[in-house]
């Protein structure tokens, strides 16, 4: 009865938790759990969770289902772990969560752990914005980013601000290495998924008051007001490095791509023209010196 109970509020919460043994299969697998990764409990009852399902990795890409992996620290030592990372999604894209994983000690012997894991992205802020967005018909309907339109109605905003308050901004673009390869290969309805994962994994590791827009095509724009010269490469390296780890699943196949990343800090006397111009001339640097890579002149 406690154990039904118990786990009936389990369901009922919006946080993930999942169970696993010493073996790390997975023995319970909550609806919050679901909600954030896209995976049913059918889907991964049973399975490990190091076993290709959702594979953690930090800011910068690195794996955390290795030697990094805090379940298997919590099994071996007993005591409470916790860390930030990003999940893998079904869909592909990378999602920001805060995990802490508790350790199962029944007659003194550990026989399992719970891991709980939270959500930590801007969705409700982003949410809001896309309300916003649809009511005044400024949002990609493919990416549900912002379109064209009302990303250079907000560069031209941000350039006011930097010119009558001295608010400095930044401008990443960033564009999918080898799209052309994935349309020719896998056809256009499996490049729509591919341009709408890496929009998902743009939006989710971008902070409230971002904005991530779809420039064209391939090509996608953040706006990043409130970041100096260093915060704006190593936030345009974390996009790059998210898009790197994330992935398609086509059945027994999967899709991966890679960006070329240019970034640059906003000046005083830009146009929106120039901004833009000079971060797309930093991109192709990226693109020159072998893609995957980023271009910064701040």
């Amino acid at each position: 009865m406690e154990i039904n109970f118990c786990k009936s509020i389990l369901e009922h919460i919006n946080d993930g938790v999942y169970i696993v043994d010493t073996q790390r299969n997975i023995t319970y697998w909550n609806r919050g759990a679901e909600l954030i990764s896209g995976y049913s409990g059918e889907e991964v009852l049973g399975r490990s969770c190091a076993d290709n399902i959702m594979i953690h990795v930090d800011g910068q890409g690195a794996n955390l289902c290795g030697e990094s992996c805090i379940v298997s620290q919590t099994l071996a030592s007993g005591i409470e772990t916790s860390t930030e990372a990003y999940l893998k999604h079904k869909q592909g894209h990378r999602v920001p969560v805060r995990m802490q994983v508790i350790p199962i000690v029944k007659a003194g012997k550990i026989t399992g752990a719970a891991e709980i894991f939270t959500q930590v992205s801007a969705r409700a802020a982003f949410q809001a914005r896309i309300d916003e967005l649809e009511k005044l018909a400024y949002v990609d309907p493919l990416t549900l980013l912002a379109n064209r339109r009302f990303t250079e109605l907000s560069i031209e905003a941000r350039l006011d601000e930097l010119k009558r308050y001295q608010w400095p901004f930044g401008l990443v673009f960033i564009d999918v290495d080898h799209f052309k390869d994935i349309n020719d290969t896998y056809g256009h309805k499996t490049g729509d998924k591919v341009l709408s994962m890496v929009a998902r994994t743009l939006m989710e590791s971008s902070r409230s008051f971002d904005l991530a827009g779809r420039w064209s095509g391939d090509e996608f724009i953040v706006i990043m007001p409130r970041v100096d010269s260093g915060q704006l490469a190593e936030i345009a390296n974390r996009f790059r490095a998210l898009v790197e780890s994330s992935a398609l699943a086509l059945g027994s196949e999967v899709v991966r791509v890679t960006v070329s990343v240019g970034a640059t800090l906003a000046r005083g006397d830009d146009t929106g023209t120039s901004l833009v111009d000079r971060a797309d001339q930093l991109m192709y640097q990226s693109k020159a010196k072998g893609r995957n890579f980023v271009s910064s002149d701040a």
